[in-house]
């Protein structure tokens, strides 16, 4: 059987302590390190930076 190409990551922003679980592929040139997006915050009600955390299990 194949192992999986992708893993589930944990997109938080430390300040509000809001996240978002996202898909990445760790193979991929793109994506190698961690992720930094900037997006929705409900709790601020802005764009803001979100980093990439460990997800729990």
């Amino acid at each position: 059987m194949a192992k999986k190409d992708t893993i589930f990551v944990r997109m938080m922003n430390k300040a509000t302590g809001m996240y978002y679980a996202m898909k990445k592929n760790p193979k991929s040139e793109n994506t190698k390190g961690k992720m930094t997006m900037r997006k929705y915050d409900k709790k601020l009600r802005k764009h803001v930076t979100f980093t990439e955390t460990k997800m729990p299990k």
